[in-house]
């Protein structure tokens, strides 16, 4: 087995190397994210209305209906005429850029730590690269893929976006595997 401390150097720069891939897919290529969002074409309209209702931040559906509600004719009639959707509010103002960053940096780093933990607990030192690659690859994209599925599945998120979400997880996967074999005790 590999201890951890070994592994410390890969975890940072897998962490370091996600969070330009990321910001190259986010910032850089508008073409690849930037088409999944839409502003309402009353926006204006919905925004006041919102605002009459004052609602704190949080997440609402649209209608809202408790299970045991659902049954009832009035709660169906209410989804049959629509809209039907799910929507989270922040705070009100500019978005905290860079608390979300700081954020998503270390979620990066959680990521690499976890799969230098099972990489570290079942391969050894001078283990081939490719069955380093391997694993490490396979942990990392289920931490940074996987989480995308349930928005499709539960919240509605489209499909075409879940499925740039998972791809954008196996790049960061890649350059994981990529960065922990190439530094891999030998």
């Amino acid at each position: 087995m590999v201890s951890l401390a070994h592994l410390w150097l890969p975890i940072l720069l897998s962490g370091i190397g996600v969070f330009i891939a990321s910001s190259i897919a986010h910032m850089a290529l508008k073409f690849w994210h930037q088409p999944d969002y839409h502003g309402f074409p009353n926006e204006s309209e919905v925004g006041a209305a919102m605002r009459k209702g004052n609602p704190a931040p949080g997440m609402y559906m649209l209608p809202y209906s408790k299970m045991e509600d659902m049954k009832k004719p009035e709660a169906q009639e209410k989804f049959k005429q629509g809209p039907v959707g799910f929507m989270i509010l922040r705070t009100n103002g500019m978005p905290n850029m860079g608390k979300g960053l700081v954020l998503w940096f270390i979620f990066c780093l959680v990521v690499a730590f976890f799969a230098a933990y099972v990489v570290a607990s079942t391969l050894t030192t001078g283990t081939a690269g490719l069955q380093v690659f391997r694993v490490i690859t396979t942990v990392a994209f289920m931490g940074f893929a996987f989480g995308s599925l349930p928005m499709g599945i539960w919240w509605g998120q489209p499909w075409k976006a879940v499925t740039k979400d998972v791809i954008d997880g196996l790049i960061y996967a890649l350059v994981t595997a990529a960065i922990f074999t190439a530094l891999w005790p030998k």
